[in-house]
């Protein structure tokens, strides 16, 4: 009935315009089409002032009401740079957008059609073209310049300090790992995927037929989902890539994004600022967590993609690390060493000690031995 009513109203709104419309163009007639063609010309310049001031007003209560009441100030160190570029580019187009509209405006006012006015054409002005060209130009190039070097900031190399967490984005949620006590991730193989054991495809055994040998180093990365830990202060990096289609990891209060592509790994890394409880206080809000979304339409279930990222002190990051046990022993915990596993049963190899030259070490040593050889 509602949707009814509805329709009733939509219709009977546009035939009253309709009226109105006929009704005033019979008044013209009658008034004749010289004289309603000047009244018109008046009503639509004092129209056209009226819309700027009132538009202008408008645009003024947003800014007061509104800044810095949707996400607040930068949470990360980096995200600082990210807003004062934002504000830069927001104050360079301001005051070009203020300028030609209050012209547009005052000047539909001003030069309305008089009795002995008579408008004046150029059809070119090299002098004017060379300004509206150039200066643009410039300023263009100096807010690019500025992009770029941010852009080269976030994605370069991260402090050697840095916590390292891989994110995998997945139709439809987050991924998360951290290397073990051997600071190493293990090599992964997307054949190996398997939901709810291996969720990465992290290489535990032998596969001869995709010539490949169990990677020492994926038996201790820790591996959890929907939810990551990081630590204020300290620069994180993330190592992102996707298991199926192409999402953005999208981390609105930290002021980053980055594209999250199947087979093709990017990097960006950022320093918090404040942690979670902090934030609360910040905020007012007890309920505040900080969300990592997809910002990257991936399918019908793209709007329940969203995880949580939980900032911590140090101490608490390591009180919370320690408590972690390895994916492998997560999949596998009849093979646990600390649980009581059945006789018989094969243990996880151990990470390979510092130093150690194993096959897989070796292997990774020839070609290149970098932090990831992510597949």
């Amino acid at each position: 009935m509602s949707m009814y009513f509805t329709i009733a109203v939509i219709v009977l709104v546009f035939v009253v315009i309709f009226q109105i419309a006929k009704a005033s163009e019979y008044v013209g007639i009658l008034k004749g089409e010289e004289k309603t063609r000047k009244q018109a010309n008046k009503i639509n310049g004092f129209l056209m002032v009226a819309f700027l001031v009132l538009g202008l007003l408008g645009v003024y209560y947003c800014d007061v009401a509104l800044r810095g009441k949707i996400l607040g100030e930068s949470a990360s160190v980096e995200g600082e740079k990210v807003d004062e570029m934002l504000y830069l580019t927001i104050a360079v187009t301001g005051i070009v957008f203020l300028i030609t509209q209050v012209l547009l405006f005052w000047f539909s006012y001003k030069y309305q059609e008089k009795e002995n006015n008579k408008a004046f054409f150029f059809p070119h002005n090299n002098k004017l073209e060379v300004i509206w060209t150039v200066i643009p130009a410039i300023v263009l190039t100096v807010l690019v310049v500025i992009g770029l070097r941010n852009w080269f900031i976030f994605t370069g190399e991260a402090p050697k300090n840095a916590l390292v967490v891989e994110v995998t984005g997945k139709q439809f949620g987050w991924i998360f790992r951290y290397p073990g006590k051997d600071q190493e991730f293990g090599k992964k193989y997307f054949r190996n995927i398997e939901e709810g054991t291996n969720s990465i495809g992290l290489i535990w055994e032998d596969n001869p037929q995709a010539n490949q040998k169990a990677d020492p180093y994926a038996f201790d990365d820790i591996v959890m989902e929907q939810k990551v830990y990081i630590v204020k202060g300290r620069p994180v990096k993330f190592i992102i890539g996707s298991r199926d289609v192409i999402h953005d990891v999208g981390l609105a209060h930290f002021r980053m994004k980055m594209d999250a592509v199947p087979g093709t790994p990017t990097t960006l890394w950022f320093t918090p600022k404040y942690t979670t409880e902090e934030m609360k206080e910040i905020t007012g809000n007890s309920n505040f967590v900080y969300e990592i979304s997809c910002d990257q339409m991936c399918g019908n279930g793209h709007y329940s993609m969203k995880g949580t990222i939980e900032v911590v002190t140090q101490e608490q990051f390591d009180t919370w690390m320690a408590g972690q046990k390895p994916y492998y022993f997560a999949a596998f915990p009849e093979k646990d060493p600390a649980a009581a596993a059945p006789a018989g049963a094969p243990a996880a190899p151990a990470a390979p000690a510092a130093g150690a030259d194993t096959t897989a070490t070796a292997s990774l040593k020839k070609s290149g031995g970098n932090q990831n050889k992510l597949k």
